[in-house]
C-alpha cells in the first residue's frame, strides 16, 4: 500500500527484473538497477525519497530543532581530554565552543608548558561536506607527525606528513590507505596499509621513506587470502614493528626490530585454521592471548623472542570456561587483564612478582569498564574508563601501590536538569524459546509505570562477537525524560556471555540472533514494561539486518522501527566478491557459493523475505558513500517494502548524500540525524514539541 500526504506522494522505484541464479535456485531482483550510484536515475530516486521523508516529517521540523538544541546543550562545548604522557610530551585533544571538530595539542615536559597546536580540524574541515582525521602518529624524535584524512567517508585515507617544528606539510602523499601509519625508530621510515581500490580490503603493507614519491614505496607484505585483512602497528615497548593479518577465525603476525626497518619481517606463528591470537612485547618475551588447545574463552601465554611458534608458548593464565579474556595491558611491575564474567567487565591486577592478584571492585550490573590509554611502561597508574546506564563516563587513574582510584575527569552533563538519582537501571533475563536465558539491560526515569503503557526502545546488534555494553548516553536522555524505557538486548551473536555466546549466533546458528531479540521483545511485553503499541526496535548495520529479519518474522510486536545503514540484502552481497568486505565475512555468515549456506542465508535475508503483510512504521537511514553497507541495500529494501506491504504505516528512507557508514562527521551535525530519529519515535507516541 502506498502512503500519501497532501503535499507529496511516496517515491515509487521502477521495476526492472534481474535474474540471479545459483544452486538451481532463481531469484528475481526488481530493484537491482539501484546499485549504480553513477546513474542519474538512481540519484533522482534517492532525492525523491529524501523529499518524501522531509514532507512526512515536516510537522516535526520545530520539534527536531528543539531536540537538537536540547541534546547539544548537554554537551560541554569547550571540552578537553585528560592529558596523557608519551615520550616527554603531554597530549591533549580539545574542543572549542561552537566548533564541530577536535583540536590536537601537546605540551612539552609539564602541563604548565606552552601549548603547541598540532592539528586544528576545524580549519582543515572548512569547505568540506565530510571530514575525518585519522591515524595520527608522532615520530620517535617528536619532530614530525604522520596523519591521514578522509573527505568522502569511504574510509579511504590519504596519509601526509607534517613537520611539527616548522609547520610545513611535506609533499609526500599516500592515497587509498587505512589511515594508520607507523614510524620506525630512524625517524624517516613509515609503514602503512593500502586497500584494494574496489573491495576496500586492507591487503598490502608498504614501507615509505619520507621526502620520496609514494610510487617508489616498497611492498613488504601482501595478504593473498581474500578472507583476511592486514594491518601494521608498533609494540608498546617501541622495539618492534608488527604486521598482523586476520580473518574471523584465525590470525597471523610478523615482527621486525624497529631499529632496522630495512630488514625482513620474521613470522611469529603461521596461520592455523581456527587459531586466533594477539601478541604484546615485554622485556625478553612476547605475551599471547590465544584460543589454542580449544581455549574457547582464550588464555594468556608467553614465549621468548627466539622461539615464538606455538610449540614454545607457556601458559600464564590458563583457560577458564566461565571467564572471557578480552585484552591485556603490560606495565613494568604489573599485568592488567580485561576479563568478562557473566556479562560483566572485570579488571584484574597481577604483579609480576606473584605477590598480588586481585580485581578492581565495581558495583551494579549495568556498567562498562575498560582499559584506557596507557602508553607508558613506567606508569605507576592504570588509566581506565568507567560508566553506567545512569552514570556519565569517567576517566580514572588507579594507583597500583596505594590501590586508590582518582577520577581525573567525569563527563559533564550540562543544562542543569540531569541528576543521577533521577534514573534507575537494572538487568533482567528473558527465556529464549530454546530455554537459554538472555540478559537485557534497562534504564528509565524514576516514576515510569510498568503497566504496559510506557514506550520502550529496544536496541541490539548481535554479530561479529561485538558486545554492546550498557553505557551512558547524554542524547538518550531526550527519550528517557519523555517517558521512554531504553533496553539493550544482549542477544547471541555478541560475546556478552563469552565466546560460545558468539558461536551460537553465527553461520548456521544465526537464526538464534533474531529469535533471541523477538523473545526479549515478547518478555518485555509479558512483564508489562511495554506493549506492542509502544514497543520500538532499533539496530544499525548488522543490527539493521536484525531489524529486517525480526519484522519479517514478527511485525506485529513493534509499533515502529529505526534501521540505520542496514545490511539487508545478505545473499546478493555475499555472492558479490567485488563489494567491499564481502570475502572477509564468510566466516561470519557463511559462503553462499556453498548450497547449505546459501539456502540458510536466504531463509533470513530481509530483502529476500519481504512479503505481503503489515509492517511497523519505519525510518531507514543510509549514506551514499557507505563502504560497509552499500546504500543500495536499504534503498532496494525500502522500494520492495513499499510494493509489498499491506498497511498505511509510515515508511521513510533518508539518505545522507554526503557521508558514509558513520554518518555526518561533525560532533553536532550527527545530532541532527539523531533528532530526526527521535522525532520519528516521539511523534508516533503522540509526544510532539515538548
Amino acid at each position: 500500500m502506498i502512503e500519501k500526504t497532501t503535499q507529496v506522494q511516496a517515491a515509487i522505484a521502477k521495476q526492472i527484473p534481474h535474474k540471479l541464479s545459483i544452486h538451481n535456485d532463481d531469484r528475481i531482483d526488481n530493484y537491482y538497477w539501484l546499485n549504480d550510484r553513477e546513474n542519474p536515475e538512481v540519484i533522482d530516486y534517492l532525492n525523491k525519497e529524501n523529499d518524501y521523508t522531509k514532507a512526512l516529517m515536516a510537522h516535526t521540523k520545530d520539534f527536531q530543532k528543539t531536540l537538537f538544541e536540547e541534546m547539544k546543550s548537554r554537551i560541554k562545548e569547550d571540552d578537553a581530554s585528560v592529558p596523557y604522557k608519551l615520550n616527554g610530551y603531554w597530549y591533549i585533544t580539545k574542543y572549542e565552543a561552537g566548533k564541530d571538530y577536535p583540536i590536537y595539542t601537546r605540551k612539552k615536559g609539564t602541563l604548565e608548558a606552552k601549548e603547541e597546536v598540532l592539528f586544528d580540524c576545524n580549519d582543515m574541515a572548512k569547505d568540506q561536506a565530510y571530514f575525518n582525521l585519522g591515524g595520527l602518529s608522532i615520530s620517535p624524535d617528536n619532530t614530525m607527525a604522520a596523519f591521514a584524512v578522509d573527505l568522502v567517508s569511504r574510509r579511504q585515507y590519504t596519509i601526509r606528513i607534517k613537520n611539527l617544528v616548522t609547520g610545513e606539510i611535506y609533499s609526500d602523499e599516500i592515497k587509498n590507505t587505512t589511515g594508520s601509519a607507523v614510524w620506525a625508530n630512524d625517524n624517516k621510515t613509515l609503514f602503512y596499509t593500502r586497500k584494494d581500490p574496489v573491495t576496500l580490503r586492507s591487503e598490502k603493507v608498504f614501507k615509505h621513506k619520507i621526502h620520496s614519491d609514494s610510487k617508489d614505496d616498497v611492498e613488504v607484505f601482501y595478504e593473498a587470502d581474500e578472507t583476511f585483512n592486514t594491518f601494521v602497528y608498533k609494540s608498546k615497548s617501541k622495539k618492534y614493528i608488527i604486521i598482523g593479518s586476520s580473518s574471523t577465525l584465525s590470525s597471523e603476525y610478523r615482527f621486525l626490530n624497529a631499529d632496522t626497518p630495512d630488514e625482513n619481517f620474521k613470522i611469529f606463528q603461521e596461520r592455523t585454521e581456527n587459531l586466533e591470537y594477539n601478541i604484546a612485547h615485554y622485556d625478553d618475551s612476547f605475551y599471547i592471548i590465544s584460543n589454542m588447545d580449544k581455549s574457547t574463552n582464550f588464555k594468556i601465554s608467553n614465549t621468548n623472542l627466539k622461539d615464538t611458534s606455538k610449540e614454545f608458548w607457556e601458559d600464564v593464565i590458563p583457560h577458564r570456561n566461565h571467564v572471557l579474556i578480552e585484552d591485556i595491558e603490560i606495565f613494568n611491575d604489573y599485568l592488567v587483564v580485561n576479563e568478562r564474567e557473566n556479562g560483566l567487565n572485570k579488571l584484574r591486577i597481577i604483579s609480576w612478582d606473584g605477590k598480588e592478584d586481585y580485581y578492581i571492585p565495581f558495583e551494579n550490573e549495568t556498567y562498562t569498564a575498560y582499559i584506557g590509554n596507557n602508553p607508558d611502561f613506567e606508569s605507576p597508574f592504570l588509566r581506565y574508563s568507567y560508566n553506567a546506564l545512569t552514570s556519565p563516563s569517567s576517566v580514572i587513574d588507579y594507583n597500583f601501590k596505594t590501590k586508590e582510584s582518582e577520577i581525573k575527569k567525569e563527563q559533564e552533563v550540562l543544562g542543569g536538569k540531569f541528576k543521577k538519582e533521577n534514573y534507575e537501571s537494572k538487568r533482567i533475563w528473558a527465556t529464549a524459546r530454546d530455554g537459554v536465558k538472555v540478559p537485557i539491560s534497562l534504564v528509565y526515569k524514576k516514576g515510569v509505570k510498568f503497566d504496559g503503557s510506557a514506550p520502550l526502545l529496544q536496541y541490539a546488534y548481535g554479530s561479529y562477537g561485538s558486545t554492546i555494553d550498557p553505557s551512558f548516553s547524554t542524547v538518550r536522555l531526550s527519550l528517557l525524560d519523555r517517558g521512554f524505557i531504553y533496553a539493550i538486548a544482549h542477544i547471541r551473536g555478541g560475546e556478552y556471555l563469552g565466546r560460545e555466546w558468539y558461536e551460537n549466533g553465527k553461520l548456521l546458528t544465526k537464526m538464534n540472533t533474531f529469535t533471541d531479540y523477538i523473545d526479549c521483545s515478547k518478555y518485555l511485553i509479558e512483564q508489562n514494561y511495554t506493549s506492542n503499541k509502544h514497543l520500538y526496535a532499533y539496530g544499525g548495520s548488522a543490527g539493521g539486518l536484525l531489524m529486517g529479519a525480526v519484522i519479517n518474522m514478527n511485525p506485529e510486536l513493534y509499533h515502529g522501527v529505526l534501521a540505520a545503514v542496514p545490511f539487508v540484502d545478505v545473499v546478493t552481497t555475499m555472492l558479490d566478491d567485488t563489494i567491499p568486505l564481502t570475502t572477509g565475512e564468510y566466516d561470519e555468515w557463511g559462503n553462499p557459493n556453498e548450497a547449505e549456506y546459501y539456502h540458510y542465508m536466504k531463509s533470513y535475508s530481509p530483502y529476500d523475505n519481504v512479503k505481503a503483510q503489515e509492517y511497523p512504521n519505519m525510518l531507514v537511514t543510509t549514506g551514499l558513500h557507505d563502504s560497509q553497507v552499500q546504500y543500495w541495500e536499504p534503498a532496494k529494501w525500502v522500494a520492495k517494502l513499499r510494493k509489498e506491504k499491506t498497511d498505511s504505516n509510515k515508511l521513510l528512507l533518508h539518505t545522507d548524500m554526503d557521508s558514509g557508514h558513520g554518518g555526518a562527521s561533525g560532533r553536532f551535525e550527527s545530532l541532527k540525524e539523531i533528532a530526526l530519529e527521535y522525532a520519528f519515535l516521539l511523534d508516533l507516541e503522540g509526544i510532539r514539541g515538548k
